[in-house]
């Protein structure tokens, strides 16, 4: 087996990995190598063709391959040492990466290792929607891909499960290729993708959204012939009597992703109990020493010009890790509090600023976000509006935290709570 020592390994292509590496080489990084399992990199932004890309990052609408190309490029000018067709197949706690290619098994013994593996979607198998098995159903990005990278048509009349930004997409997609998009059905009472979506996919070509619905038998033998849908109640289960069958020969899965984790957890690497990413601080740490996670594989964004921005700061850690200028890990706990699905990072050094990344639990309007420091509140931000679909971003500088914020001998210091209250 062929064994190779690097300064920073980058685990896939994406986004995440593109602007990591980028970012690195920038900061004087050479000593790395990007590992990527397909043939290109670029990860799903290649198969995106839709635009609306690139808006905050370069002030421009980009389709995804356009996003990716521009990254791809500058890589290429900085000599980024990219090896597709390389499957990483294991990850230990001493920064030990073993790669399967095509002239055999390679490991890594690198000083750093970036996670950018970014996130798969949830199947038919994890929803367990009862029925026969035929052929025709497919998670939305698989259909993406059948349609944008290999120009395969999956279907002539469709049914969306789920209302995730990927399923409305392909709901416009398969419309405009000619196909009959039944309607979109979302089990909550709200959309899960962006308002955005919702406008430009479904009302601008007429497709129907029914919300509190979902898909609850399949009937086909080799190919799917009809669904049947029901409402549901407000804990999200069938309600009998309100079933209605739907002839179609495609069943799109468009129910929520989930970040790759297998390599994550092969190292040891603490995992978030809501977002199912590692567990992070301030600096992109994980809880093992010298792994650091950015991007969709840490949590799941709503633009990729945000997978990009949150890379290029890991990027920067990373920098400041090898030449051995990063602070201890962060003593202080992150809460998510009332109306917070999530919040990262979960832990915090108090001693330099920090970004939060959080989601509202569900929609509202005319809220507060407030963060507080054991009995103070720090920092209060009005909204509007806000949605689970939307990532909200807030700075937060350390001469804010209370002074106990970088620790006590003598105490535990106090947690940083983050809520959304009316």
């Amino acid at each position: 087996m062929k064994s190779e020592k690097k300064a920073v390994v980058v685990i896939g292509a994406g986004p995440a990995g593109l602007a990591a590496a980028v970012a690195l080489k920038k900061l004087g990084v050479e000593d790395l190598v990007v590992l990527e399992r397909e043939d290109a990199p670029g990860g799903i932004l290649r198969q995106c063709i839709h635009d609306g890309f690139g808006l905050t990052r370069f002030g421009e609408s980009l389709s995804g391959p356009e996003y990716a190309g521009r990254f791809v490029d500058e890589a290429a000018k900085l000599g980024v040492d990219f090896r597709t067709g390389a499957s990483v197949i294991g990850l230990d706690a001493g920064r030990r990466v073993t790669v399967a290619t095509r002239e055999g098994l390679v490991t890594y013994e690198a000083e750093a290792v970036i996670l950018a593996m970014g996130c798969r979607e949830r199947t038919r198998g994890a929803l367990a929607i009862p029925g026969s098995r035929p052929s025709g159903v497919y998670t939305a990005g698989v259909a993406q891909a059948y349609m944008n990278l290999h120009n395969r048509m999956v279907g002539r009349r469709a049914v969306i499960l789920g209302s995730g930004d990927i399923g409305m997409i392909m709901a416009r997609r398969l419309t405009l290729e000619g196909a009959a998009v039944e309607g979109v059905y979302e089990i909550l009472p709200h959309a899960s993708g962006l308002p955005r979506n919702v406008a430009q996919c479904l009302d601008d070509f007429g497709i129907p959204l029914r919300l509190s619905h979902t898909v609850v038998d399949l009937r086909g033998s080799s190919r799917l012939e009809s669904v049947t849908v029901a409402r549901v109640d407000e804990n999200l289960i069938p309600i009998p009597g309100t079933g209605r069958e739907i002839p179609c020969d495609t069943l799109i899965l468009s129910v929520g992703l989930i970040p790759e984790n297998e390599l994550s957890l092969q190292a040891g690497v603490a995992l978030h109990p809501r977002t199912r990413g590692p567990l992070v601080d301030e600096f992109f740490r994980t809880s093992v020493e010298g792994i650091f996670a950015a991007g969709n594989v840490l949590q799941v964004h709503d633009l990729v010009d945000f997978v990009s921005l949150e890379a290029e700061n890991l990027a920067r850690a990373v920098a400041r890790h090898l030449a051995g200028s990063l602070p201890a890990g962060g003593g202080i706990e992150v809460r998510a509090g009332e109306g917070v699905g999530y919040v990262l990072p979960a832990r915090v050094g108090g001693k330099e600023d920090f970004t939060l990344s959080l989601r509202a639990r569900r929609p509202d309007r005319d809220v507060a976000l407030r963060i507080s420091h054991g009995e103070r509140i720090i920092k209060t931000i009005k909204f509007r509006r806000v949605l689970p679909a939307e990532m909200l971003r807030v700075q937060v500088r350390a001469a804010d935290l209370a002074p106990s914020a970088a620790g006590s001998e003598s105490r535990r210091p106090e947690p940083l709570e983050v809520s959304l209250t009316c």
